[in-house]
């Protein structure tokens, strides 16, 4: 099995059940297509004290990174990305101020801090006004919606782009390996799991 940590180019693909969100993070082959599975998330629903744990395969016995919330129900949580030894790898949270109109969000690893935003002005507005419309309920979003996270300079060292799909589907770019690629899955499965929060 490829060392997550070390891929700059994968895709995250959520499938839903009853209970819990599930998703399938997936090597990106040169063509463009999906590789080997690199790991899987499952995400409870309605936890008071959100945790992710990523797993080496669908049988879930092996956990291999993992994040969680420091606190409970916090609109700004800041949650910790652990490695399989529970050590932090990395954290993000989002900025609940910026992200009224466009979602924000910080992220820090062993080797440097960036700041995500919504690409598209425009659609982050059309996807709030779309999440409230009364029978929208768990339908997936029409809005594709991507994230860049920018260095200090300007550089971007993570992408999620959401792909047209039945669920939801990304596809997460780490330009030059800047960023550890469990600290980038976690960030991308959160995009999708905590957005609405």
């Amino acid at each position: 099995m490829t060392n997550l940590a070390n891929v700059d180019h994968f895709f995250v693909k959520q499938k839903i059940t009853m209970m819990v969100n599930r998703y399938e993070i997936r090597a990106a082959l040169p063509d463009g297509s999906e590789g080997e599975v690199l790991a899987v998330a499952q995400q409870k629903r309605m936890a008071f004290k959100e945790q992710v744990t990523f797993y080496a395969d669908e049988k879930r016995s092996v956990p291999v990174f993992s994040f969680k919330a420091r606190k409970r129900i916090d609109l700004a949580a800041t949650y910790d990305v652990l490695d399989a030894e529970g050590q932090p790898i990395g954290s993000f949270r989002k900025e609940f101020a910026k992200s009224l109109l466009r979602s924000s969000w910080e992220l820090t690893w062993a080797a440097g801090l960036a700041s995500g935003t919504e690409r598209s002005q425009g659609v982050a507005i059309a996807r709030r006004l779309w999440e409230r419309l009364p029978f929208v309920g768990d339908l997936p979003s029409p809005f594709l919606f991507h994230f860049d996270f920018t260095d200090a300079q300007g550089n971007v060292v993570l992408s999620s782009v959401r792909k047209r799909s039945l669920r939801d589907r990304y596809e997460v770019t780490v330009p030059g390996g800047r960023v550890d690629g469990r600290v980038a899955a976690a960030m991308a499965v959160a995009l999708d799991a905590l957005q609405s929060r």
